[in-house]
């Protein structure tokens, strides 16, 4: 009997092979025995099942159905995989059965939810033989073989197993077609040459039927087993079933929710669409990658490289599986061990994300609905009175003549170019939204992005041949093609032409899932199995063409089946590359549709959200599921997109939003403005004050950034990213990092006067009152941290008037951080804030030094010219490392002056030496050293 069955690490490795005349597996990759059971064993299992469905049937008022055959009933039903997962079909005993399963009906649940698959695979479901398994240069090369057919249609009888052991983090499985080329995503991935000397890891297969088998070498750990349901793999539709170690999973993206998933017989669908934020439904991108915590703290992650609709199958906590309906099943493992060098991995796989220009990490104004020029000019003059910090004005779909790219309303818009001057003569930056949709009903010769667009055969065709036409902003419109290269030299042609005339500073790339008002096209999508697949996932809308166009639409590289969720980051790359020549320095692009790699070309911001404290809540687990995803600049929509906000939302919101690695305040047309001018003078000072806070700490956002380029380090980061060892932090998606060190802890509920977060063990500062809030003892796994409010007076009532006194985002500094170097401390290094990035960097920096109990800490500085291209790779920057000991810190270069605060002397010094020289300071004993002024070297443009 074949067996699926969970392989504990109780239970041996490898056993000796045997079939007779089989071929010899590599040295420490031997065949794992078959999982029965002993016959006594087996008859007794089939009694107690049997007694026990006939007490449930009873209970349940007989929702279980005919009795099963016994080989059913030993399955438990946390193990039971669905076998007919077609939704919107009621599966009775007879569909099932047809397919070879097993069926037992279950009580139902409440509407719109899934319970245990009444469906499932028996035991003995027939799946592939793996007939031979040699060694490689760099792993091993295997054939796989199916005799018996499956239920989907063209299942492929022989597959190519590809093993590399590219690191000895890094695991590289693939399982291919064996005769016939299929599509493959088309994303550089790294090519090693030399196989991995001493692995982390153990693997294992069984032989038949075939199954992987992968644990960590350290604890026994068991990763991947994927001997627990059977391997399919038809044309379209693959799926392969594994064991999670623990319920702690994150990633999967995009969807809304906790950022630790909820699995219990849950679906996630991944297939990119324009929809509104909402819990359940599949969003705007798609990423393949989950991370998960083991026992312990470590953790390891697991890359799927495919890029066709996919879900993962429901399950109780621990089962998981992912079903695709093409491609190829290209796993990549990392095995970490911290979840930190997960991503870290995960990134040298993909990519580490591009170094932005530092004014994108100002604060940016934008609204569907400022009317024209005059009215984005007023709302910019606005800010400038009230000296409040601005660096990016944005305009939204109103600035075009008729919705139509690169185009301008000559009415309503005819002052955006004196605009964009004045704008530049202030130290800020102008940007625009561009939709990949092209208007194609404009008399011919009177649009050349369109005219010219079809002459050079650069949209989306349908399977005749001609331009797919849908329906967006500007009415009926193609949709470029950019996986076609001649289409990224159109796209820099007409952005050439516009900023010419409008010198736009970066760009916001909208729609790009891509959106359509209509279902595949005008004319609809033709009958065939790419837009009528065997099996559909969960997708919103049950239809791979719903909101987007046909599946069957004919792309450069290959059909839109294949290609719909690289669309945004094809169109990313085009208009990063398109920034580049255009203005010769780093690119600023924010996408709304993304996927694995579009950190090297854009960021991302969470979508149309609505001005609801829940949307504001779910903005923190989504910017820390982008941060695994290595797309580090994310933000949502402050205040709400949809919907009009109230003062006391956008008032907490912006405090909040201000600590978003991406920061920017937009709202729809017809609601009321929202932009911090429009608010009563409390409410504006607290969005004031917190946005100098943000620019008080732009050297230390910009060194994260850089590190983020260089190793791929997160910017914000969950508090189990620092703390893995303290399970208390595994589920805590209302807080989060800047770096190591800053944790923030913002209101997200109404009329609250307090806020009450998470402090992990350690030393910490409150970043306000430099009172000490920590944890008390020395950080130890059995030691975790405590919940902490916040003190009276640091979060003041917001009243129905608005009575807003002071900034609520209680922000605490970091005495230690790494959690295997508990007592580390951390250097800041904040700068006098100025209302932009620019006059912000002509000020000095001082630095705030925050102890550890053993009076040392570190602290480091990255500083370039903020916007020239690859300056670290030129050698064009300056690096500072700060240390700080019991007898003094690490030296700088001289030049300048401004104060120096170090949290948590112990006692007064007797003098303050700096270079040998003697320096005034004042102490006070509440354990803070404030005012110790240093001479150090002003860190202006250019520096």
């Amino acid at each position: 009997m074949k067996s699926y069955q969970k392989l504990t690490t109780a239970q041996p490795a490898a056993c000796q092979l045997e079939e007779e005349g089989a071929a010899p597996l590599p040295s420490g990759h031997g065949k794992l025995a078959p999982w029965w059971v002993g016959s006594g064993l087996l008859v007794a299992s089939v009694l107690l099942s049997t007694i026990t469905v006939w007490v449930l049937r009873q209970v349940s008022g007989g929702w279980l159905g005919p009795t099963a055959p016994p080989k059913c009933l030993v399955v438990p039903e946390s193990h039971r995989f669905d076998c007919y997962p077609e939704r919107r079909v009621v599966v009775t005993q007879e569909l099932c059965e047809s397919r070879g399963c097993c069926f037992i009906q279950s009580p139902p649940l409440a509407e719109g939810k899934q319970g245990v698959p009444w469906c499932f695979y028996p035991p003995d479901f027939p799946s592939y033989t793996l007939e031979s398994l040699n060694q490689t240069a760099l792993g091993m090369v295997g054939l796989l073989v199916r005799r018996e057919k499956a239920y989907y249609p063209r299942d492929i009888e022989r597959l190519r197993l590809d093993v590399e052991f590219e690191t000895d983090t890094r695991l590289h499985i693939k399982i291919t077609d064996a005769t016939n080329p299929r599509y493959e995503v088309p994303l550089d991935v790294p090519r090693v040459m030399k196989r991995a000397e001493n692995p982390i890891y153990n693997l294992n297969f069984t032989w038949d039927p075939f199954g992987v088998l992968l644990q960590r070498k350290a604890t026994g750990t068991v990763l991947l087993n994927t001997t627990v349901a059977p391997l399919i793999f038809a044309d379209q539709f693959l799926q392969i079933s594994t064991l999670l170690p623990s319920k702690f999973l994150y990633g999967l993206g995009e969807h809304r929710g906790s950022l630790l998933h909820s699995l219990y017989w849950n679906t996630l669908t991944l297939w990119a669409r324009d929809v509104s934020p909402t819990e359940s439904f599949n969003l705007y991108g798609a990423h393949p990658f989950y991370l998960v915590m083991e026992e312990g703290g470590n953790a390891h992650g697991v890359f799927l490289l495919n890029s066709n609709a996919m879900g993962r199958c429901p399950g109780d906590p621990k089962p998981a599986c992912p079903w695709t309906i093409g491609g190829v099943l290209d796993f990549y493992i990392f095995l970490g061990p911290d979840p930190n060098m997960v991503i870290q991995q995960y990134q040298q796989v993909i990519g580490f994300p591009a170094m932005p220009p530092i004014w994108a990490l100002g604060f940016h104004l934008c609204r569907w609905g400022y009317g024209s020029s005059n009215g984005t000019w007023q709302t910019v003059r606005s800010m400038r009175n009230y000296q409040i910090p601005q660096d990016g004005q944005w305009n939204d779909i109103d600035y075009m003549d008729g919705y139509r790219d690169f185009t301008l309303d000559s009415q309503k818009f005819a002052s955006l170019p004196s605009l964009v001057e004045d704008l530049h003569k202030h130290g800020q930056r102008y940007v625009m939204i561009l939709d990949p949709g092209i208007s194609s009903t404009s008399p011919q010769g009177s649009y050349w992005p369109f005219d010219e667009g079809l002459r050079r055969g650069l949209f989306l065709n349908t399977t005749q041949g001609q331009p797919l036409i849908g329906q967006v902003w500007p009415g009926f419109t193609a949709f470029a093609d950019f996986s076609n290269p001649d289409t990224h030299q159109w796209w820099l042609e007409n952005l050439q032409h516009f900023h010419a005339h409008v010198p736009f500073d970066g760009l916001w790339i909208d729609m790009n899932e891509p959106s359509n008002f209509m279902d595949g096209s005008e004319d609809g999508c033709p009958p065939g199995e790419l837009d009528n697949p065997p099996y559909t996932p969960a997708v919103l809308g049950d239809s791979l063409s719903a909101k987007t166009v046909c599946a069957s639409a004919k792309q450069k590289v290959s059909v839109h089946y294949n290609l719909h969720n690289l669309y945004g980051l094809m169109e990313a790359k085009a208009t990063a590359s398109a920034l580049i020549k255009i203005r010769g320095k780093r690119p600023f692009v924010i996408s709304r549709s993304t996927f694995p790699s579009q950190g090297r070309y854009s960021g991302h911001w969470l979508g149309d959200n609505r001005s609801q404290w829940k949307d504001m809540r779910y903005s923190i687990p989504g910017l820390l599921s982008f941060s695994l995803f290595g797309i580090p600049l994310v933000g949502a929509d402050i205040c709400g997109f949809s919907g009009s906000t109230s003062e006391e939302l956008c008032t907490r919101w912006m405090q909040l939003g201000a600590f978003y690695p991406f920061t920017r305040n937009h709202n729809t047309q017809n609601e009321k403005a929202q932009d911090p001018t429009v608010f009563s003078p409390a409410a504006r000072t607290a969005m004031k004050d917190v946005l100098l806070t943000r620019y008080s700490l732009l050297p230390f956002l910009y060194t994260l950034f850089h590190r983020a380029h260089l190793q791929g380090d997160t910017v914000a980061r969950p508090l189990f990213f620092e703390f893995p060892w303290d399970e208390a932090t595994w589920e805590l998606d209302r807080q989060f990092l800047w770096g190591r060190s800053l944790l923030v802890t913002p209101v997200l509920e109404p009329g609250v006067d307090s806020v009450t977060g998470y402090v992990p063990q350690g030393t910490w500062y409150d970043f306000y009152t430099v009172r000490n809030v920590s944890a008390s003892g020395a950080p130890q796994p059995a030691h975790p941290g405590r919940f902490h409010p916040a003190h009276p007076g640091e979060c003041p009532p917001i009243t129905s008037l608005g009575a807003v006194h002071t900034v609520c985002v209680p922000q605490h500094l970091s005495s230690w951080t790494q959690w295997s170097w508990p007592y580390r401390a951390h250097v800041f290094e904040p700068q006098k804030p100025g209302t932009t990035t620019e006059a912000t960097r002509g000020n000095p920096l001082r630095l705030i030094v925050a102890l550890s109990s053993h009076a040392t800490a570190w602290g480091d500085l990255f500083w370039d010219d903020g916007e020239s291209l690859d300056t670290f790779e030129k050698g064009n920057y300056s690096y500072v490392v700060f240390n700080v000991t019991q007898v003094g810190c690490g030296e700088g270069r001289t030049g300048g002056s401004h104060g120096t605060c170090i949290f948590g002397v112990q006692k007064p010094p007797s003098k303050v030496l700096l270079n040998g020289q003697e320096k005034p300071f004042s102490y006070l004993d509440n354990q803070v050293w404030p005012h110790f002024r240093v001479p150090f070297a002003g860190w202006g443009p250019q520096s």
